[in-house]
């Protein structure tokens, strides 16, 4: 359920590695799309952006390339953002490319650097920019009561970063984020592929192989599931066809796993003893797309101890989040970062 609605025109930005999405006051989110460009590298025109951009992955003749502009969760090429985020402001804002005010979210470790190109890439299209937390945001958007003094644990696993934090007041007490998430569970599986049977996937191949089959714990009882997978073999420079197993992927996948759940650890052990007990008896909560790996929150219950469950819709808890901050703005603009511009 939303707070009244205000500042009508105002958005909220879950600008991610894999997706960026968008919420508008008043509306709702009105995009999500991947955080992709194709451009013609001649003219330096973007062809595609979003959707259709992300299709020509892998696939592009020499003239076109298809960029992420994001990368770990910051802007790695400003140029494409700028484009990516002019073009997504359209669709959007029923065409109009100017807000009063927008509401970012960002990963918690990113530097003043990165957090100006943020900024930056925002004012394009507001006057007023503030960064949020995505901790911060998905515990927002997760439902979860941050502004009140109980401990809250929400681990956001996205597309470039895993953001792990205890909130209470409104910020987080304890926090760590780090660079392992859904796009090097991807590059583990194409790792994988390549060391075993010598077979070279793309980046979309081997994010088709993780959606399909992918399992981080014996209890998401999939291991008796299988896929074809056509690659080239390396050896031989054909393309080539085999067979892989859900047991196979997830061993394969265990290593990124094993990082996140030691981040969640050392997060533990840096919260207060009052809010740790909070913890214990009110659990973790998971968003962001790693979430929806099956078996995850079984995998994270049992190295921790600590009861794991994954949020309702947890794609959107960190737009959903960033845009509840915008409809109840005089409320919630202090869980922001200050940053306005």
């Amino acid at each position: 359920m939303f707070w009244p609605f205000r500042n009508h025109s105002s958005i909220g930005v879950d600008l991610g590695t894999a997706n960026t999405l968008m919420y508008v006051s008043g509306k709702g989110i009105v995009l999500d799309e991947p955080s992709v460009v194709a451009l013609d590298i001649e003219r330096g025109v973007p062809i595609e952006v979003g959707a259709g951009a992300k299709k020509m992955i892998g696939k592009t003749p020499k003239s076109i390339q298809a960029i992420r502009p994001l990368r770990d969760g910051v802007i790695a090429d400003y140029a494409a953002a700028e484009l990516m985020m002019q073009t997504f402001m359209r669709r959007g804002n029923a065409g109009k490319t100017t807000a009063p005010r927008m509401v970012v979210g960002i990963p918690s470790s990113i530097t003043d650097v990165e957090r100006r190109a943020v900024r930056e890439a925002g004012i394009i299209g507001s006057k007023e920019v503030y960064l949020i937390d995505e901790t911060v945001a998905a515990a927002i958007g997760a439902g979860l009561p941050i502004t009140e003094p109980v401990g809250s644990m929400i681990v956001d696993i996205g597309g470039g970063t895993t953001d792990v934090a205890v909130l209470s007041l409104g910020s987080p007490v304890a926090s760590e984020s780090v660079r392992i998430a859904g796009d090097e569970i991807t590059e583990s599986i194409a790792a994988y592929l390549k060391k075993t049977y010598g077979l070279v996937i793309g980046e979309s191949t081997a994010e088709k192989v993780k959606l399909q089959i992918g399992s981080a714990h014996a209890n998401a009882k999939n291991d008796d599931r299988h896929m074809e997978v056509s690659g080239f073999n390396n050896r031989t420079g054909l393309p080539e066809s085999i067979t892989v197993t859900a047991l196979e992927i997830r061993s394969a996948i265990e290593e990124p796993l094993r990082a996140i759940v030691e981040s969640i650890k050392r997060v533990l052990e840096q919260t207060p003893p009052e809010l740790a007990a909070d913890v214990h008896a009110r659990g973790i909560v998971l968003a962001g797309g790693g979430a929806l790996i099956p078996g995850i929150s079984d995998l994270i219950t049992e190295s921790t101890g600590i009861f794991t469950v994954v949020a309702d819709d947890p794609l959107h808890c960190v737009v959903n989040g960033c845009g509840h901050v915008l409809e109840d703005w005089e409320n919630l603009k202090r869980c922001t970062c200050n940053d306005v511009h």
